[in-house]
């Protein structure tokens, strides 16, 4: 047999090196990414939460501990690489797809397992999505907001390059210590900072005005002075606008007034009046009249800010309501709270079909369309986002794109149409 059938080996077995791409498996997918204040982190697919109306119960959302709560939560999809900034100032850096996987009622991993050298009492303040093809991060700039009012910029290139145990990306020394990281975001020259703080004051002023670091080890500039124990809570990027303060008032009148007349403002938080005319002139004065067509163009550019309270009220202002004025000033008022004796949690963009999750520190989610949020004038009281229970607060509000929107509308035969949910958190 040995004769008849033996052949030469045709194979040969070699010991050889080659390079695997995991990330060629791993399939592009949106997910929620929550992380609690005690450290636990975890991914679900987008597509598990069911879209609901403004005012539903919502669903539990994580499992957590009677001293845990959600802090924060963000899409991304799986090949999206993630910087994770904590309170002290260092950044650490993963892709999504290395998160722990789970459902919404897991509690997910400690954020310890992940991260290398977390100090003990350090948290996540901001975790941050970049885009997928890193090409584009040069015509990008990072701009850092902390608790006591200073902002910095770096180029992103700064933060390409993070090792396991992380980098430094701010220090708070000296007469700093005192201070922490509330939000870090990307940018360009074509942005305006806002900066909103925990008793209802706001800034807007140009990214321009902050310069381009070299290093990484200073807090950078003041981008707004605080008065008694305030607090900055919140750090919004959006588009530049060059307008006259006459028109921009003129704008805003009119398209308070268009929408009541359509019936898609309530008469009840919409009228704030405008502010006193200051001795500068930034603040514009007496309203005039604009023609249609100047009209259509700044209503085609016009961008909303949603406000969010801790006991879930909620306003959608236009943008043109803040006016631009140069960083380091006290600001001016975003939402009355002395009513209420409430505090505001999130501040941030949002599009007409967006949606929003919302989460409180007993862990009850709920996620509604942003189009349900009447729009409303800077200074008002705001409407009933989140029916809050009793001894809860809103903790952290979450933007969900319009194209994260996968289930469409609400299924609302589960949900009671008259509670009222909203929420954004404490860092």
């Amino acid at each position: 047999i040995k004769e008849r059938f033996a052949t030469p080996r045709r194979t040969v077995i070699e010991d050889v090196e080659f390079e695997a791409d995991i990330e060629a498996l791993i399939q592009r997918e949106a997910m929620v990414v929550t992380v609690s204040h005690g450290g636990y982190i975890k991914r679900v697919p987008l597509s598990t939460y069911r879209a609901q109306r403004r005012g539903g119960r919502g669903r539990a959302g994580m499992a957590i501990r009677e001293e845990d709560f959600v802090s924060e939560v963000f899409v991304a999809s799986t090949l999206a690489p993630v910087l994770f900034f904590t309170s002290s100032g260092r950044v650490y850096k993963l892709k999504v797809y290395r998160l722990p996987l789970g459902n919404p009622q897991s509690r997910g991993r400690p954020m310890v397992n992940l991260l290398q050298n977390l100090a003990p009492g350090e948290t996540i303040s901001t975790i941050m999505p970049l885009p997928e093809d890193e090409e584009s991060w040069s015509d990008l700039t990072v701009i850092f907001a902390t608790a006591n009012g200073y902002v910095r910029r770096n180029a992103l290139s700064d933060f390409g390059d993070i090792r396991a145990n992380g980098k430094i990306a701010m220090k708070f020394e000296g007469e700093d210590t005192d201070d922490r990281l509330i939000a870090v975001a990307t940018c360009t020259d074509a942005n305006d900072v806002l900066l909103a703080t925990r008793n209802g004051k706001s800034i807007r002023f140009p990214v321009g005005d902050v310069r381009v670091f070299s290093g990484r080890s200073s807090v950078g500039v003041r981008g707004i002075r605080l008065l008694g124990d305030d607090l900055v809570i919140s750090m919004s990027i959006l588009r530049h606008e060059e307008i006259a303060p006459d028109v921009r008032n003129s704008y805003l009148s009119l398209a308070a007034k268009r929408r009541r007349q359509m019936g898609e403002e309530s008469e009840t938080v919409a009228e704030a009046p405008l502010e006193p005319e200051e001795p500068n002139g930034e603040n514009g004065g007496e309203e005039g009249t604009i023609s249609e067509e100047v009209y259509a163009d700044l209503a085609q550019r016009e961008e909303f800010v949603l406000s969010v309270t801790e006991k879930g009220y909620g306003v959608r202002t236009s943008a043109y309501d803040y006016r631009i004025t140069g960083r380091g000033g006290q600001g001016i008022d975003n939402m009355d709270l002395t009513r209420r004796n409430d505090a505001i949690v999130a501040v941030f963009p949002v599009g007409h079909n967006d949606q929003i999750m919302l989460v409180t520190d007993g862990g009850m989610v709920i996620r509604c369309p942003v189009h349900d949020i009447r729009i409303a004038r800077r200074r008002s009281q705001g409407v009933v986002i989140f029916k809050v229970g009793e001894g809860e607060r809103v903790v952290s509000v979450a933007r969900l794109p319009e194209e994260s929107d996968e289930n469409g509308a609400a299924d609302d035969a589960d949900e009671a149409p008259d509670h009222q949910q909203s929420s954004e958190g404490d860092t």
